[in-house]
C-alpha cells in the first residue's frame, strides 16, 4: 500500500520556523501535474544496490544527510536499535505555530524546527487544513519531517482526514454539482462552509495534491488501530487495512465527483463510539482490522464530553482539554483536542500510561 506522508521530498534547512520550504522542483508543472506517476529526482541517483527499508519512505542520498540532520555523538551505551517511541498527533487544522510548539514540547523537533527524535515514529491522524491560518504550512512541515525522520532512522507518516478529501474535491471539482443525498451540493460550497481558507487554496500546488491523494486511511501499529474519523464507515471499503486503503486510492484515481463526495460524506460521520453501543462499534473495527485499541481524531474531545463549544471559535472561554480522552470501555482514544475552539493541539506518546 502507499503511504503518502512518507513521500515527502528532501529539503534544505531554513532559518525560520514558519518558512517550511520544499525544493524548487516540486513547484514545477509538466510531469508533476495532478495525478502524474512521478518519481522524485532524488530517487534517480540511488547508490548501486541500495534498497529502502520501506517502499513508502523517502529515499535520501547519503551525501545529503549531513544537510538534513545535525550530527550528534552516539550515546555512551551505543547506537539505538529497533524502532523508537511511537507518537500520534490529533487534528491540526492549519494551526502551524501550535503544532510546532507541541512537537517541541515532546522533543520531536528542535528550536529551529528540525527533526531531532532519531528513530521515533510519528503519526498524524489527518485534517491538516481549514479553519486555521496556515494549512499549507502544516502540510509542508509534515512533508519535510517525513524526509528528516527517515534519514535519522525513524519515520513521520500521516492518515487521510475528511478535510483532505474536502480540499482535494474543492480543487478538482470546484462548483460541479454532486448528489449529496439531500439535493445538489458542490465541494467548493462545502469547503467554504467548513472553514476553507483562500490563502490555502492560493498556495495549493500539485505536489500537495499528490501527497494528500496518496495518504492511507487506516493503519495498525503495535496494537493501536489508527484512523481519522470515529465512524464505522471504513467497513464499507474493505475487510482488511490494505483493501480499505487501496479502495480509497482507486476511488480518488477515478476522479468521479459523486464517488469522492460519497467518500467525503462517510468520513465526516462521527460519534459512532460515544453513545450506547459505542464499544461494540469499536470492536467491529478491531475484530476486522486488528489491534486492541482504536486511536482517532475528527471529533473534538469537548464534543465527546458534551461540553458547549464551537469549532468556529465563538466560545471565548475555551474548553478544558489536558490530554487524550479514553472512552468506549477503554477501547477508544480520542486525540482531537479542539484546537479550533481554543482547546489544545495534542501530541501524545503511545501506549498511554495506565
Amino acid at each position: 500500500m502507499t503511504q503518502g506522508a512518507g513521500q515527502g521530498p528532501e529539503v534544505e534547512r531554513t532559518a525560520t520556523l514558519r518558512d517550511f520550504r520544499v525544493p524548487a522542483y516540486v513547484h514545477e508543472t509538466g510531469p508533476y501535474a495532478q495525478g502524474a506517476d512521478v518519481v522524485p529526482p532524488h530517487e534517480e541517483a540511488l547508490p548501486e544496490g541500495y534498497v529502502p527499508a520501506e517502499r513508502d519512505l523517502p529515499v535520501v542520498d547519503p551525501s545529503t544527510v549531513q544537510e538534513l540532520v545535525d550530527p550528534a555523538p552516539a550515546p555512551a551505551d551505543g547506537p539505538a536499535t529497533g524502532p523508537g517511541p511511537l507518537y500520534v498527533v490529533g487534528d491540526v487544522h492549519g494551526y502551524l505555530d501550535e503544532l510546532v510548539a507541541a512537537l517541541q514540547e515532546q522533543n520531536l523537533i528542535d528550536a529551529s524546527g528540525q527533526w531531532c527524535a532519531g528513530t521515533a515514529r510519528l503519526w498524524f491522524l489527518g485534517d491538516f487544513t481549514d479553519r486555521g491560518p496556515d494549512g499549507i504550512g502544516v502540510i509542508d512541515l509534515v512533508m519535510r519531517l517525513s524526509a528528516e525522520a527517515a534519514a535519522a532512522g525513524g519515520y513521520c507518516k500521516a492518515l487521510m482526514g475528511n478535510h483532505e478529501l474536502l480540499l482535494l474535491g474543492a480543487k478538482r471539482f470546484g462548483d460541479t454539482p454532486v448528489n449529496s443525498g439531500a439535493g445538489t451540493a458542490t465541494f467548493q460550497a462545502a469547503w467554504l462552509l467548513n472553514g476553507g481558507q483562500k490563502t490555502d487554496m492560493d498556495r495549493l500546488q500539485d505536489h500537495h495534491l499528490q501527497w494528500m491523494a496518496r495518504l492511507d486511511a487506516v493503519e495498525e501499529v503495535e496494537g493501536h488501530l489508527l484512523v481519522h474519523s470515529d465512524t464505522t464507515a471504513y467497513l464499507d471499503y474493505g475487510r482488511s487495512i490494505e483493501e480499505v486503503n487501496d479502495t480509497i486510492h482507486e476511488t480518488l484515481t477515478r476522479n468521479d465527483a459523486d464517488e469522492v463526495w460519497d467518500l467525503f460524506r462517510k468520513f465526516t460521520k462521527r460519534f459512532s463510539f460515544r453513545d450506547e453501543g459505542g464499544a461494540d462499534a469499536v470492536r467491529s473495527l478491531l475484530d476486522t482490522y486488528g489491534g486492541t485499541r482504536i486511536v482517532h481524531g475528527h471529533s473534538p474531545i469537548p464534543y465527546l464530553l458534551g461540553e458547549v463549544g464551537s469549532e468556529d471559535g465563538d466560545d471565548d472561554s475555551g474548553p478544558s482539554v489536558e490530554g487524550p480522552h479514553v472512552y468506549a470501555d477503554g477501547l477508544a482514544i480520542a486525540m482531537d483536542g479542539g484546537v479550533t475552539m481554543a482547546g489544545k493541539l495534542l501530541v501524545q506518546q503511545l501506549p498511554l500510561a495506565d
